[in-house]
């Protein structure tokens, strides 16, 4: 009798463990990245140096920009893959409009570009019903031909300060450099977090993505929460854009060419679970952070760019079996 009492309780804190895990799904790419840190330091004597762990943070803005528009449309159990596409032709527009316009008006065209796009992608996936990947594809083809048409096989160069502002150096307490951008990128990190988490927009989103019809039958407008996701991603991807134009004052239209890829890596090795319902931006911006170490320590330990790339698909694809595991523990 008291060997079964024991076994209950062991079963019983075994649960409660998984259900920590489920709860928290930040918790795993928070480790992951401590440990790529404290691996990568070991590995190389230039990791972990404040001027070197900077460029690793500012290397992530973009990607970690697009993720977490991709976050809000995994939530509801989307993808996008023609985010990265998106933010490069706005690149393309804002740089083209700022030799011949006000610089602020072009900053303004390329944001709204990739508004108008998460428009589009929203409409066709509440109206007509389309798959989100199908519709995405189609974009993302259609996007990249349209990158090229603009540029003409030629990166187009940035001046002007605005299009370039957020890649400006600041030194906290006199030794640790940050830019605007990092700045930006976390106030919208907590504006996304705020959101999500004490707002009804933010509860809707996790109940379309984990049961749109009981979303639906309980009184949430599915559709125009879907649209709205779509819209605010594009918000984050035009954003991204700017940020792109301040790490690297070059529009090119052969840049970010595996963003799309390495934003959904980013949000499934944040917990985000790819059949929507669950994860959290605070999981999505450690899982940027450890893409960003990885790719950084690779290159400091003299790891060819393919070898990089294959790494960074073993870990998705771990990640998604993490992923699919615990939601089979879930519903059991």
């Amino acid at each position: 009798m008291t060997t079964a009492t024991a076994k209950t309780v062991n079963n019983r804190e075994r649960e409660t463990l998984g259900e920590f895990f489920l709860r928290a799904p930040a918790v795993g790419p928070a480790l992951a990245l401590v440990v790529a840190v404290l691996v990568f330091s070991f590995a190389t004597d230039t990791f972990f140096d404040l001027d070197n762990l900077s460029t690793v943070v500012q290397q992530s803005l973009v990607v970690g920009t697009l993720a977490l528009g991709q976050t809000l449309i995994i939530l509801i159990a989307g993808i996008d893959l023609s985010n990265a596409s998106s933010m490069v032709v706005a690149t393309l527009v804002m740089a083209k409009l700022a030799a011949v316009t006000n610089v602020f008006f072009a900053l303004i065209a390329g944001v709204v570009l990739t508004v108008v796009v998460g428009l589009f992608i929203g409409t066709l996936a509440t109206r007509i019903k389309l798959p989100a990947f199908i519709i995405t594809l189609g974009t993302f083809t259609g996007l990249t031909a349209v990158a090229k048409l603009i540029a003409g096989g030629q990166a187009v160069p940035v001046s002007d300060g605005l299009l370039t502002w957020l890649g400006t150096k600041r030194y906290l307490f006199g030794g640790i450099p940050i830019t605007y951008g990092m700045t930006l990128a976390l106030l919208m990190f907590l504006a996304v977090w705020y959101a999500l988490t004490k707002t009804a927009w933010g509860k809707h989103v996790y109940a379309v993505g984990n049961a749109p019809e009981s979303a639906r039958l309980s009184g949430i407008k599915v559709n125009r929460t879907v649209l709205s996701v779509y819209l605010v991603a594009g918000l984050c991807f035009g954003i991204a854009a700017w940020q792109a134009l301040g790490r690297t004052p070059n529009a090119d239209p052969n840049q970010f060419q595996l963003g799309n890829l390495d934003s959904i890596t980013a949000v499934v090795l944040g917990g985000t679970s790819l059949f929507g319902g669950r994860g959290s931006v605070l999981g999505t911006l450690f899982g940027a952070l450890v893409v960003a170490v990885l790719r950084s320590g690779l290159t400091q330990m003299g790891v060819d760019g393919n070898y990089q790339d294959l790494a960074t698909g073993a870990l998705l694809i771990a990640a998604v079996v993490v992923d699919r595991i615990a939601r089979r523990q879930q519903q059991s």
